[in-house]
């Protein structure tokens, strides 16, 4: 009998590294597809320099009765907008829990406050937008499209765990302009492989483009582990997708720009390596080549990127080799070289800070990150050029 379940365990694991393998030739074949476009600096005329000054931090606001939360995302928003940056997580008893739903917040200009808390979606209402069940959520990304209408991408999962899940894209819904009455409109579950779409994740922030749109990266986590980005247009809708390395253990790609063609990915890896892997590409988007891995401790933890301006780029990642007690800030001028500019969060034991979310709102750059899954820690400093 025991002879027996290894066999099937030996099948289900090649059956799985198969389907990986398929799946990444279907990417493969399709590479290359993504219009030529220009992405663009957040903060080219105002970053002052590489100096985090810290201003203030704290916790969002959780709502009522939920003890868990996890994997946020900032999402700047325009000038004259009441809001400076929204926040959205997933949030409820635990992670996978049946009640995990999708929450917000909103950072006041006026007040300089986070706002009460408020869920945006459950699992309920998008299986029925979607036409079939959904068992899990998680893992929000934000996106504000060229007519100012907010895009979420978030991960909805069916039988299976994360690595049957797929990304669901939502558009806010007309009736959902002020965030008391903040809903979402299903576009449709991306098209990204003929395994029903299944086994693609996305985690972080899309880097901006020229023409209004953006590159949203994700990746594929069945038996393998590969990044994949994926272009949208100007008014939100698909156009592309691109395998971003040829290994076959990287996951949860973060985008940042050296100029305007040349783009770095920074990845999680999930072998015993422990370090922050590398791509990049030339091109726009066209194609991508690995690179040596960064000198960055990493202990198979996400990671989040932002290039401000030339030569300005932050990482916020884990910088322990073997738990997630340890989120640092680092800055660099190329994307390759790295220093600490300020520690984050430090705990001890089985603390844990991680999943950090990066942007830029108001002449400062703001960080967000999982505090001990319980709550979702803040952020807020200004950049100097020289130490205060």
């Amino acid at each position: 009998m025991p002879l027996l379940f290894r066999s099937f365990g030996t099948r289900l694991l090649c059956g799985l590294l198969i389907c990986g393998a398929l799946l990444g030739l279907d990417v493969a074949r399709r590479s290359g597809i993504t219009p030529v476009a220009r992405a663009v600096w957040p903060a080219q005329d105002k970053a002052a320099g590489m100096h985090a000054v810290p201003m203030s931090r704290g916790h969002i606001p959780m709502p009522a009765n939920t003890p868990a939360a996890h994997a946020s995302s900032l999402l700047a928003m325009p000038a004259g907008h009441p809001s400076a940056l929204m926040a959205f997580w997933f949030a409820g008893a635990r992670e996978s829990a049946a009640d995990v739903q999708i929450a917000a917040s909103y950072f006041d200009r006026r007040s300089q406050q986070w706002s009460a808390a408020r869920f945006v979606l459950n699992r309920a209402a998008m299986g029925d937008q979607l036409g079939f069940g959904v068992r899990r959520l998680g893992n929000p990304v934000a996106w504000l499209d060229a007519q100012g209408k907010i895009h979420l991408f978030v991960v909805a999962t069916g039988l299976g765990g994360w690595a049957a899940g797929r990304i669901v894209h939502l558009r806010q819904s007309e009736a959902g302009q002020d965030f008391s009455a903040l809903s979402f409109d299903m576009v449709r579950a991306l098209p990204l492989s003929w395994l029903w779409n299944t086994s693609f994740l996305v985690r972080s922030a899309p880097l901006p483009l020229k023409d209004g749109g953006m590159v949203l990266p994700v990746h594929f986590e069945l038996g393998i582990k590969y990044p994949v980005a994926l272009r949208f247009d100007a008014a939100g809708d698909f156009k592309g997708m691109v395998r971003i390395s040829s290994r076959q253990h990287l996951l949860q790609p973060t985008l940042l720009m050296v100029n305007a063609s040349h783009w770095l990915a920074l990845m999680r890896d999930n072998s015993p390596v422990g370090k922050v892997a590398v791509a990049q590409t030339l091109d726009n988007g066209q194609s991508w080549a690995d690179l040596p891995d960064l000198a960055l401790d990493n202990p198979d933890a996400s990671v989040a990127g932002l290039a401000m301006a030339p030569g300005r780029m932050f990482l916020a990642q884990n910088s322990s080799l073997h738990s997630r007690k340890a989120l640092d800030l680092s800055a660099s001028v190329d994307g390759r070289v790295w220093s600490l500019a300020q520690g984050l969060a430090h705990g001890a034991g089985a603390d844990e800070y991680s999943y950090p979310a990066l942007t830029w709102a108001d002449d400062s750059l703001w960080v967000s990150y999982t505090d001990q899954r319980r709550n979702i820690a803040w952020q807020r400093f200004s950049l100097s050029a020289s130490p205060h």
